[in-house]
């Protein structure tokens, strides 16, 4: 006997047919003598119309009241689909994050888990029953609220319930057969992976692969728990994320993955001074926002221009950041652009495989893109180009290394 945590998306139990397929999924898992935790996320867009109706009502949404009205999807989907395992006979019963156990920091929308306590689901699966957990929440140590996880939380809930129940796999359902090698509504020649390694996963995650949520990546590799990505329309194997298997061979590279949420930053005539860039990127990290690539030019004459990368929704804030520390250090300028986006490739391979980085740039000037920025990992390069034509690189690059 096996015990497995499953984890329903919002598309997944999206209608009363839906959950009704989830709550048959389960009895037959059930049947073949497994033991089944759930994990589910709010029904279809519902998180997005709650995000909705509280934009309608205040401008001011404090985070305390922002995390109890987002919370309320998981909870209404939890009981829905715990009456539909009843119908089938399965025993269940439904769980907010914080009676399962989620004790997190008191940072409302976005709280990290710091301790769970599963004694609750560990009773439930003891006297034979299907504990359903709402994902994405849990309750601040400190000041007994309820938080949220943040968008893509329930991975992250289903990831840290797998290794503290010491799940033999925790499988991730959602409306995908898997993990591809690039987006197949971009290249239509993408395959679906069989598995993958948790530093791939990551390094895709992080650049533009929006399923499974990073967080829960990387907690996986921390704690070694095996990840099966997969459908819950077809209910087809989809892709296994672990540890790398050091007997294998590596592919060079393993997919292309692009992404269309940044925007770029450019302070020019920058002096050339100890401690600048330090004072500029503490402000901006202290206005909470997330910068990705750095590029910094070769010092000509005493001056030198930055530009970095950040989510267009901080766009904003670090224009106001930079043209507000321009005079103080002295800079000529600022500017940005929200017309980009990154390509990148990513494959364990490229470790031992000279000419990756070559044959990536002889590609994209074959077919007239241009590289505005460059960043690499040991497994990983990514380009920045014009928006206009990322879909274009990605077929290119594609079509070079696993075409």
């Amino acid at each position: 006997m096996a015990l497995v945590v499953q984890k329903f998306g919002g598309t997944s139990v999206a209608d009363p047919e839906r959950i009704r397929e989830v709550a048959d999924h389960v009895a037959r898992t059930r049947r073949r003598g497994d033991d089944v935790v759930l994990v589910v996320s709010a029904m279809g867009k519902e998180t997005d119309e709650l995000l909705r109706l509280a934009s309608e009502v205040s401008k001011v949404r404090p985070g305390r009241e922002m995390d109890m009205l987002i919370t309320a999807g998981e909870r209404k989907a939890t009981a829905l689909v715990c009456m539909a395992l009843h119908d089938l006979g399965v025993p269940a019963d439904s769980f907010t994050g914080s009676q399962a156990g989620f004790i997190t920091d008191a940072e409302h929308t976005n709280a990290k888990i710091l301790e769970l306590r599963p004694e609750r689901l560990r009773a439930a699966l003891d006297a034979g029953r299907v504990p359903v957990i709402g994902g994405a929440q849990g309750v601040s140590g400190e000041t007994r609220d309820v938080t949220f996880l943040g968008r893509g939380g329930s991975d992250t809930t289903a990831v840290a319930l797998a290794h503290a129940l010491g799940a033999d796999s925790c499988e991730l359902y959602t409306d995908v057969s898997g993990v591809f090698t690039a987006d197949p509504r971009v290249v239509s020649t993408a395959r679906r992976m069989s598995a993958i390694s948790f530093d791939e996963m990551l390094e895709m995650t992080a650049n533009g692969c929006p399923k499974p949520a990073m967080r829960s990546v990387e907690f996986a590799r921390t704690w070694n728990v095996r990840l099966h990505v997969r459908s819950a329309f077809t209910w087809e194997p989809g892709t296994w994320v672990q540890e790398e298997d050091p007997t294998m061979e590596q592919a060079i590279v393993s997919a292309v993955v692009h992404d269309t949420s940044e925007a770029k930053v450019t302070v020019t005539g920058v002096p050339d001074q100890p401690g600048i860039a330090a004072r500029l990127f503490r402000l901006l990290a202290d206005r909470q926002v997330n910068v990705d690539m750095i590029v910094q030019n070769v010092s000509d004459h005493g001056v030198t221009d930055i530009s970095f990368t950040v989510p267009h929704e901080h766009l904003e804030i670090a224009r106001e950041v930079t043209e507000g520390l321009q005079t103080e250090i002295g800079a000529a300028g600022v500017s940005t652009d929200g017309d980009i986006a990154r390509v990148s490739l990513v494959g364990a391979g490229m470790k031992t495989n000279p000419g990756v980085a070559a044959t990536t740039f002889e590609t994209l000037a074959a077919n007239g893109i241009n590289i505005e920025m460059i960043s690499t990992s040991a497994i990983r390069i990514s380009c920045i180009v014009r928006q206009a034509q990322v879909e274009q690189a990605v077929q290119v690059l594609h079509d070079a290394f696993l075409g």
